[in-house]
């Protein structure tokens, strides 16, 4: 892929919560001033502190969203699949980027950039509208996430990001399911901000007792209503 026409263009857009219900004659500009973009494995798409220029959506591939510390330790904060658009925050308020992104895989993007958008965003209340309440869905989900760190340990914060993983990447057969894409243990701590020894351990321990195997490199899922069952604690609901 990653030559798009006009219509697929609009498509890409469309299936995105951020565009949801918007005029076609405004799909049609935004997919009007779009672009797109290659990258390799593992290539740099921007890092933290760099300008912040562009709206992305990923067509094809898996883009990650980290930030790293002095030490050397990553975390990652997500990763976007096809259909996800991100870099809103720096594309509104043209602030440097507060975190790197970094395709996992060969990627396709859809670029819109900043001056055009706003352009854009400038005439059409209905966007704008729009845009307020992505953000606002977005300091929700954070707010969740926040409560997940402070309030719940590995085990569920572990069992949640597995039955992510796996409701997006994974092949389920009954109670059991497997990782469409494979993920390291390093990454799974990243993604949770722990050690990687830590998530080897629980494996190791959820192995055991047959509700997850990770032979051959690659995670199965044994027992999902076991594994659903840890991660079935309570949230704080965000207001």
């Amino acid at each position: 892929m990653g030559r798009l026409d006009q219509s697929e263009r609009q498509a890409l857009i469309r299936r995105s919560f951020l565009f949801k219900d918007v005029p076609q004659p405004i799909l049609e500009r935004l997919a009007g001033l779009s672009v797109t973009k290659h990258l390799d494995r593992r290539e740099t798409l921007f890092n933290r502190g760099d300008e912040g220029d562009a709206l992305y959506a990923v067509v094809e591939g898996l883009v990650r969203i980290w930030v790293g510390s002095d030490s050397g330790k990553e975390l990652t904060l997500t990763i976007q699949e096809p259909g996800d658009v991100f870099g809103e925050i720096a594309l509104l308020d043209g602030l440097p980027r507060t975190a790197n992104a970094t395709a996992q895989e060969a990627t396709v993007l859809l670029v819109i950039q900043r001056s055009a958008f706003l352009q854009v965003l400038e005439n059409e209340p209905t966007l704008a509208r729009h845009i307020i309440e992505l953000l606002c869905e977005r300091m929700r989900l954070k707010t969740d996430l926040l409560s997940d760190f402070a309030f719940a340990d590995l085990p569920v914060r572990l069992a949640r990001k597995l039955g992510d993983l796996v409701m997006a990447h994974g092949e389920i057969d009954g109670n059991e399911a497997r990782l469409g894409k494979r993920f390291s243990q390093t990454e799974l701590a990243q993604m949770l901000g722990v050690s990687r020894e830590a998530i080897n351990k629980q494996l190791a321990v959820w192995s055991h007792k047959g509700i997850v195997s990770t032979e051959e490199g690659g995670l199965t899922v044994l027992d999902l209503a076991t594994l659903r069952a840890h991660a079935a604690v309570d949230r704080i609901d965000p207001v």
